[in-house]
């Protein structure tokens, strides 16, 4: 019956568990405190307040704002308790604590005082002391002695850089405390994720930051923000929105990144390289990276990102150790004699549900010849299920040799189980208003298929097609006129913001039912939008934004798969 705090406070409150990780971004309404994953089993479920169990968070690395705008707004859980090593909503809870005077305890437990607190109804957090039922459970503070530093680390802390270096080397330190590392890594890169506007912390933090006189020291890119950075003013967007958009996004410019607004950083010609020891946040980012790259970066919270930016320096655990990017789980992929691009998306949403916490190699696909768009989309599908930072696939990525963890499980991925992930994904009606393609930002190499896709047809009249891109692609697609053939056909290619953090009125505001071919915005569009969603391929995507319907069944391959597993029974 182990207990350690690692933020501190007193808490009380009635105990609520979800029995899953959740992704507090997309997860979680920022403003109410309200569970909105309509996949989540606690859906609808209100954490503000309360004790909350869960074994660890998982999806984005933007709960961490998340969490600090609850709590800003006192609709926090009162408490947060984990079971497993958790980042982000930790993170989250350290920066209210420290720079918003706001508490969220968080408390990481041994799994049998998990179990037994998940029975109690109430639960309260006292002078070092959990206590429920007739339970007193002393509560072990983290101590940061144990982290090793480099005297230029030291004189960081020491704040002789400045109150913004000590600041940042101060959470540095307690993250690595909290998660056992002994020292701290160099990073070459770093990506800002935490630019998004997707409620006022994120922004309130940037220009406190920047009005500290925080600068990055190494080369660091911004991930996709909230406006169209150069043309909002002509789209309709709120002054106000559009101004503190701006404002959140030149801070992190101010501080020295660089204006990519991109949330597919790997997609930039100087993208990192196998070993390279990196900084990054953004959960698909993150994943491919390590997946696909065979680059290294844990999965950072949002915030961490600016202080490793800052410093050039990173809590030294996880998947920065050979040891630690071993599989510690096989999941055998039963393919179905043909398929098309839809297969990614779900192979990584139902990878990541199948183990929500262990790296996993996926087996069954060395015959198949993903592209690089295919494994960027499994990558951000894995993303939304799962907590882990990387997967491998036999035969595709680079460390998929490493030998599988002893004692590991072996999982099965069907066909029917793929069709069951289908129908998941396609609970809306069949007419379309909106066809979402981008979410992760769309590639040249996306571009140009969808242009020949496209060839010759035009969008129906009341379904609109938008596609967003970082500026890199939007660039080289003009020059090479993949541009003007988009909009010839009605597709609107917008760049800088992204599906995860678009609103109305760029987000059309009569739009009902939208497609993507995206596992990660259909899991997360109806939660963040309120809209109905359908999902399919890229060609699906394209017949349906020039019928305006989509067909209500299966995909082909799909129910041939499904009539030779019934009459295989």
């Amino acid at each position: 019956m182990r207990a350690t705090m690692l933020v501190p406070g007193n808490a009380q409150g009635a105990v609520v568990t979800c029995s899953e990780g959740l992704s507090f971004w997309g997860g979680v309404d920022p403003d109410s405190g309200i569970i909105i994953d309509a996949h989540h089993p606690e859906h609808g479920t209100a954490l503000a307040g309360r004790v909350v169990l869960m074994p660890t968070s998982r999806g984005s690395c933007s709960g961490s704002g998340v969490l600090l705008q609850l709590a800003r707004n006192a609709r926090a859980p009162a408490a947060l308790v984990f079971s497993e090593p958790e980042d982000i909503l930790t993170l989250g809870a350290m920066i209210a604590a420290r720079l918003f005077n706001a508490t969220v305890v968080v408390l990481r437990v041994s799994p049998p005082l998990f179990r037994a607190l998940s029975q109690a109804s109430h639960a309260s957090i006292d002078g070092g002391i959990l206590r429920f039922e007739d339970q007193a459970v002393p509560l072990a503070p983290v101590g940061t002695e144990a982290v090793y530093l480099t005297d230029p680390d030291r004189a960081m802390l020491d704040g002789r850089q400045g109150l913004a270096q000590q600041v940042a080397m101060e959470v540095l330190c307690l993250m690595a405390a909290a998660q056992g590392a002994t020292d701290l890594v160099d990073v070459s890169r770093a990506h800002i994720d935490g630019c998004i506007l997707a409620h006022d912390a994120n922004l309130d933090f940037a220009e406190k930051m920047q009005q500290m006189g925080a600068r990055v020291c190494i080369p660091t890119t911004i991930n996709a923000i909230s406006v169209d950075r150069e043309n909002w003013t002509h789209q309709g967007v709120a002054e106000d929105f559009g101004d503190r958009a701006s404002r959140l996004a030149d801070a992190y410019v101010a501080m020295g990144a660089q204006p990519t607004f991109t949330c597919a950083p790997y997609l930039l010609e100087d993208a990192p390289v196998a070993g390279e020891a990196i900084g990054w946040s953004e959960s698909n980012a993150v994943i491919y990276a390590n997946s696909v790259l065979g680059s290294r970066t844990v999965k950072h919270p949002d915030y961490l990102d600016l202080f490793i930016a800052m410093t050039g320096r990173a809590p030294n655990t996880g998947v920065y150790a050979t040891d630690s990017r071993r599989p510690a789980r096989e999941i055998h992929v039963v393919l179905p004699d043909t398929f098309d691009d839809a297969l990614w998306p779900m192979l990584g949403w139902l990878a990541g549900a199948l183990s929500p916490r262990q790296i996993p190699v996926l087996t069954g696909l060395e015959s198949t010849a993903p592209s690089q768009d295919d494994l960027k989309a499994l990558c951000a599908a894995f993303g939304t299920t799962s907590a882990a930072p990387m997967l491998h696939v036999r035969g595709h990525t680079p460390e998929a040799h490493l030998a599988v963890l002893p004692g590991s499980e072996r999982l099965p991925i069907t066909p029917d189980d793929l069709a069951q992930v289908w129908r998941n994904f396609n609970r809306a009606d069949d007419k379309v208003d909106l066809v979402a393609i981008g979410s992760p930002h769309a590639s040249l190499a996306e571009c140009r298929r969808l242009a020949e896709l496209l060839q010759g047809q035009r969008c129906h009249a009341g379904t609109q097609m938008i596609v967003t891109v970082g500026r890199q692609v939007l660039s080289v697609a003009k020059s090479e006129g993949i541009l003007e053939r988009l909009q010839q056909s009605g597709v609107q290619v917008i760049p800088d913001l992204c599906w995860c953090s678009i609103t109305e009125p760029v987000f059309p505001s009569t739009a009902k039912v939208l497609m993507t071919n995206s596992g990660k915005y259909s899991h997360y569009a109806t939660g963040l939008t309120g809209r109905g969603v359908r999902f399919g391929s890229l060609s699906d995507c394209v017949r349906t934004a020039v019928t305006g319907r989509v067909p209500d069944q299966l995909p082909h391959w799909l129910l041939q798969a499904g009539q030779v597993s019934q009459q295989g029974r």
